[in-house]
């Protein structure tokens, strides 16, 4: 009992302190709010400030000049856009009647002859009916609610919440200012302090951590800046053409709003579209502005950020667009504007952070499943075309080892292993080992492509002689994935110009063995495949070793990883008794060995 509980624990503790991260981020919402401004803002100051240090301007000049520069041009800029959109506002009830006029021309005659249709309908029906005087009994009354309202006290309310309106955001940009200046200030402090936090044998984990963040939201926040400013002058220029009125305003405007996700570019939209459907006489303008917004919006979105973002901020697009409905939710049109680097920082939490690792995985941009996995993947769900097109994309120009040892034997053992445990039927592992040894018996005429410039490589051609005296017997050990293996060394070994045959472990008898010994030069092969294969393979191999004592014995454990703290010869001495020249883990090692022996074999001959 206490052992299941002992496993259980690591699985739940990291949900349960990212349940009371976002317990904490949501109740102290008012002050980490300010704090994350702060923390992107010198994030994105950090850089010029760093560089006028290099120039030896004290830090705190440096920080004065920056800060100074940075603040004063959001607020003048504020103050501008603010002043000219008041300035439309102003204009637009002149034009009502314009926008009543195009608003009575979008209704079709069809709809006004159903109108038309309609009144005479009920106009008929209330001359048949015949109209009968309600009683003042039976009339429904309804009783209103009187209320005492104090007016003193009315008005005092209304200051206060009139001034709490303008104080509150006043407030939180003070506190944003200050928190950046602290933040700007005490750069190398505050990593301190994070770094006593992780302790001392996380300091590496989490420098790396830190340096990665800051990159990437520094590189996210400047790439946002070079976007949006490009974006506001393509559209205020386009505007302009189209004869949009403060051409100017509305692409400063519509780089400005970029900075909310999703809201901000409709709104963008949504400004000077009106402006145009109230003063223009057509509907050509107007259509000219939907036109130029979707193409803008669409290459903005579909290849250019894409190419920008994505490898700098390590966020996949649905994870953006999820994470930015999650942070609106808990903090509103901040946490929209915010989304994007707190994502960066979730992700890289999930990077370094073992504990937190399914964050990267669900949020990450590196969610490609390995080759090997998806062809496993698509012969469990029986899909034998796909699995053949992912061992073709995975082949491509490429030799035939390296498929077989990097893909097709892994999902071999993986069947193996989920066979074993009762996890796989008979239906899905007679798919699977039909397949595989479909795909290995097309593979036979396959052809490596070699570049334009290249040589054909050719073997060395040896006598029948040679080829008799020095040959090499494959011995499967025990069910289909053995076979299955020692199939594709078959292969390998006749694709190198050696003499090669196949045995299964029954087929081996005693006979067959004696034969051999007179035959020195021929080396035994035991095709075997873990995780449940080794005691089969040590008893054969213990077997032809005591038959041919003289012969090189060669043991394919394929897939298994060699132990690092494990030698070659302590490998070999597992095999007790038996045992055998090598042991190697993968069919590349295999093809190398053996070649390696046939030219020994080849150069003693020439020699005599």
């Amino acid at each position: 009992m206490s052992r299941a509980r002992t496993t259980e624990i690591p699985r739940v503790e990291p949900l349960l302190v990212l349940a009371v991260i976002v317990l904490i981020l949501y109740f102290a919402r008012e002050l980490l709010i300010p704090l994350t401004f702060a923390l992107t803002l010198s994030f994105l100051l950090a850089p010029a400030v760093s560089r006028l240090e290099t120039r030896r301007v004290p830090r705190v000049l440096a920080v004065a000049l920056i800060g100074i520069l940075a603040f004063l041009s959001i607020f003048s800029i504020g103050y501008v856009v603010a002043r000219q959109l008041l300035n439309v506002a102003r204009t637009l009830p002149a034009y009502r009647l314009n926008i009543q006029q195009k608003m009575a021309t979008v209704h079709s005659p069809a709809e006004q002859s159903l109108e038309k249709a309609f009144t005479a309908v009920e106009d008929i029906s209330g001359d048949i009916t015949p109209s009968s005087p309600t009683p003042l009994a039976q009339s429904p009354v309804q009783v209103q609610p009187v209320r005492v309202i104090d007016p003193d006290r009315t008005q005092l309310q209304t200051t206060t919440e009139l001034l709490m309106r303008f104080l509150r955001p006043i407030g939180t940009v003070g506190v944003v200012i200050v928190f950046t200046i602290y933040l700007l200030m005490k750069r190398e402090d505050l990593r301190h302090r994070i770094l006593l936090l992780a302790g001392m044998g996380r300091i590496n984990l989490m420098t790396q951590a830190l340096q990665e963040a800051a990159t990437r939201i520094s590189q996210y926040l400047l790439f946002q800046l070079a976007v949006n400013a490009a974006y506001g002058f393509l559209f205020g220029g386009g505007l302009y053409l189209i004869g949009v009125p403060n051409a100017f305003l509305w692409g400063v405007l519509a780089g400005i709003l970029r900075i909310v996700p999703y809201v901000g570019t409709a709104t963008s939209l949504a400004l000077p579209l009106i402006v145009s459907v109230a003063i223009s006489t057509t509907w050509w303008p107007p259509i000219l502005i939907l036109c130029l917004f979707l193409a803008l919006e669409l290459t903005a979105t579909n290849f250019v950020e894409p190419w920008l973002y994505s490898t700098r901020t390590g966020i996949s697009s649905l994870a953006l667009l999820a994470m930015a409905i999650f942070w609106a939710l808990l903090w509103g049109w901040p946490g929209l504007i915010l989304s994007t680097p707190l994502t960066v920082c979730i992700v890289v939490m999930g990077r370094h952070v073992p504990q937190l690792s399914f964050l990267h995985t669900l949020l990450g941009t590196d969610a490609e499943l390995s080759a090997e996995a998806l062809f496993y993947e698509r012969l469990l769900a029986m899909d034998q075309r796909e699995a053949r097109a992912v061992a073709n994309r995975f082949l491509d120009g490429k030799p035939l080892v390296e498929l077989y040892d990097s893909v097709l034997i892994p999902a071999l053992a993986l069947v193996e292993q989920e066979r074993h445990q009762g996890n796989l039927d008979d239906k899905r592992s007679d798919f699977f080992f039909l397949t595989i040894g479909e795909i290995v018996a097309e593979l036979t005429d396959y052809h490596q492509k070699e570049p334009a410039n290249a040589t054909p490589a050719t073997a060395p051609r040896l006598s029948r002689t040679i080829e008799k005296e020095f040959a090499v017997i494959c011995i499967s050990v025990s069910d289909q994935a053995d076979e299955l293996t020692t199939l594709m060394l078959v292969q390998l070994m006749e694709r190198a110009s050696h003499q090669t045959l196949l045995l299964s472990a029954a087929s081996v008898s005693s006979e067959i063995l004696d034969s051999l010994a007179s035959e020195p030069d021929t080396v035994v092969f035991i095709s075997a495949l873990p995780p449940f294969a080794f005691s089969q393979a040590r008893a054969i191999c213990q077997r032809v070793r005591s038959h041919l004592p003289n012969n090189r014995i060669v043991v394919g454990l394929w897939n298994s990883a060699n132990d690092p703290d494990q030698t070659a010869e302590q490998s070999i001495e597992r095999f007790g008794s038996g045992k055998p020249n090598v042991v190697v883990n993968s069919l590349a090692q295999a093809l190398h060995q053996i070649t390696h022996w046939h030219h020994q074999h080849h150069s003693q001959y020439m020699r005599f």
